[in-house]
């Protein structure tokens, strides 16, 4: 009889957390679909907003069309000269300036066609601790601190970092692509890195 209760009690965990694992499964799968659709439709109906439309999505369509003609005409060297010039405003008024340029500069080091993460390395922490980065200097002696690099260190999970003055001995280069490198550390290590042969430590 004892048997018998032992073998269903089993078989109803058994069961139980073969359920729980079909339901972990459901949210890793619908959770991230339904997060991104929110964060979607939360930017969608804010443009809507601000642009007094009342037609959802409209708004987005119009910003990415504006984004894209804007692209287009900057392209031509025709107005090049008179972007140049509006940016030079811009870049002269106090206060505004400092916003401006500061956006405008991480902006293209991200996805400018002269981006500024282009160097990735591997800085000693201390022994036995590392912690991957990207040289923005490579020569501080306008510092006074020759023999050191200016190096910044993204943040996992995060659009920040933080930018650190560190001896030349202590950075090594690493020898894959940038761009795997800012994802293996934006992800917090969780995604693998496509091209991890070769890399000094």
């Amino acid at each position: 009889m004892n048997y018998g209760k032992e073998r269903i009690k089993k078989s109803f965990g058994s069961r139980l957390r073969k359920l729980l694992s079909y339901f972990i499964k459901g949210l890793l799968i619908s959770l991230p679909i339904y997060a991104t659709y929110r964060i979607l439709r939360g930017l969608m109906e804010s443009i809507d907003e601000v642009l007094l439309l009342d037609t959802p999505g409209l708004g987005f369509i119009i910003v990415i069309g504006s984004v894209l003609m804007i692209g287009f005409i900057g392209s031509s060297f025709i107005t090049r000269p008179i972007i140049d010039l509006l940016d030079d405003v811009i870049s002269n008024i106090p206060f505004v300036n400092t916003i401006y340029t500061s956006v405008k500069d991480l902006m293209e080091a991200f996805v400018g066609e002269k981006k500024k993460f282009d160097k990735p390395v591997i800085v000693e922490l201390s022994p036995g601790i590392y912690k991957p980065g990207f040289i923005t200097q490579e020569d501080l002696s306008l510092l006074h601190l020759p023999g050191m690099m200016a190096v910044y260190m993204p943040h996992s999970y995060a659009f920040s970092g933080n930018l650190f003055f560190i001896t030349n001995e202590k950075i090594k280069p690493y020898k894959g692509e940038s761009s795997n490198l800012m994802k293996f550390i934006i992800s917090g290590g969780v995604i693998k890195l496509d091209e991890i042969d070769g890399n000094t430590l």
